[in-house]
């Protein structure tokens, strides 16, 4: 089962995707994982993607499924996957959904994690990051014992410049305008689930959960 997990930064996309994979009993698929790989081990499309990094260009479209491509042909991964965070561009669903047909696969489902940019603002603005160990924190929903103290180390917790207000708002303007336009896409050629982002992690996985199995 090839399933996308899609929805805008702050949704949760990296939180349920280790439980939702491991329940499917697939492998998590991020985009950022595989590309650090090709770059650390100068294989011949990482470097092609350097080329185009070091010049300050995005790497094109072909180049980034072809990436992820190698991933898919993987053992642990012929047999579905779940995908973070991609596709990010109309052209890379195609081209996906181009390459999944060639192999005698499909986008089987997508599940759209549905959170209003003010919760998103809210969820994401309120982050705190200890600077020694990285352990992460919420003003209102995790907050140190100490204010600005790290509970596990000691060390300054504090606000990532990420995770700032005018930064967050800048993410969510690229998300509507670049990445937003894949769902309707998506939704012309796969079965695409919406799930409410904005309940707790477990039921969020609950329904997540639900919505694929009406698919099996």
């Amino acid at each position: 089962m090839d399933v996308i997990l899609f929805g805008p930064p702050g949704a949760g996309k990296g939180t349920q995707a280790a439980g939702v994979s491991e329940a499917l009993g697939i492998p998590h698929v991020a985009t950022g994982d595989i590309f650090r790989r090709h770059l650390r081990d100068g294989t011949e499309l990482g470097e092609l993607a350097r080329r185009y990094m070091d010049a300050g260009q995005l790497v094109p479209d072909d180049v980034v499924v072809r990436i992820v491509a190698t991933r898919l042909e993987e053992d642990d991964a012929r047999g579905g996957v779940l995908f973070d965070g991609f596709p990010r561009t109309v052209a890379q669903a195609e081209k996906l959904a181009d390459w999944l047909h060639e192999h005698g696969r499909r986008i089987d489902a997508v599940i759209d994690l549905d959170l209003a940019d003010e919760v998103i603002v809210a969820r994401l603005g309120g982050r705190r990051t200890c600077l020694s160990c990285g352990a992460t924190y919420h003003v209102v929903a995790n907050p140190p014992a100490s204010e600005g103290v790290c509970d596990r180390c000691g060390g300054e917790v504090v606000q990532r410049d990420d995770d700032r207000e005018e930064t967050i708002r800048a993410r969510l303007e690229t998300y509507h305008r670049e990445t937003a336009p894949v769902l309707a896409w998506l939704k012309d050629h796969a079965r695409v689930h919406t799930v409410d982002a904005a309940q707790g992690i477990d039921q969020v996985r609950a329904d997540i959960l639900a919505a694929l199995a009406s698919d099996s």
